[in-house]
């Protein structure tokens, strides 16, 4: 089964194309993944000069590509339902090449940058929540079975 499942952000903006004989839209565009690097490893990471995320190729096709083109932007979150394709070929020289990405059947736009980051709810701190006392502890007879 060949199926990938990804959240990101979107690294430039998306390019859009079409096929000459059938007007097919093309969308492409590089999706950042975080690794889920915590802690020491992160730390280690970044100072060690490594990336603490993948960046990966995506191309989506007809309408979806479209969508792409005019809502998304560099630095929107994106969440993508598709399949890893890869292609190759032999230059002039006879030199074989590869490339491996995503062709997604499903784009799911979650926010820009701006969006996401300045949103209500979507701290990742306890300073939203209200102080003590607010929740009242249940004691064994509270409950009625």
């Amino acid at each position: 089964m060949n199926n990938v499942v990804l959240i990101g952000r979107v690294t430039r903006d998306v390019e859009l194309k079409f096929i000459p004989s059938t007007g097919t839209a093309i969308a492409s565009f590089n999706l950042a993944v975080d690794k889920g690097l915590y802690g020491e490893k992160k730390q280690q990471a970044i100072s060690q000069g490594r990336p603490t995320a993948d960046f990966l190729n995506i191309k989506v096709f007809g309408k979806s590509a479209e969508n792409c083109a005019n809502f998304l932007s560099k630095g929107s979150q994106v969440a993508i339902q598709g399949r890893v394709t890869t292609n190759n070929y032999k230059d002039q020289e006879g030199k074989m090449h590869y490339n491996t990405e995503i062709t997604a059947d499903r784009v799911e736009f979650l926010g820009s940058k701006k969006e996401t980051s300045n949103a209500p709810g979507n701290s990742n701190h306890f300073e939203d929540f209200p102080d003590d006392d607010v929740f009242t502890p249940v004691t064994d007879e509270m409950i009625p079975f």
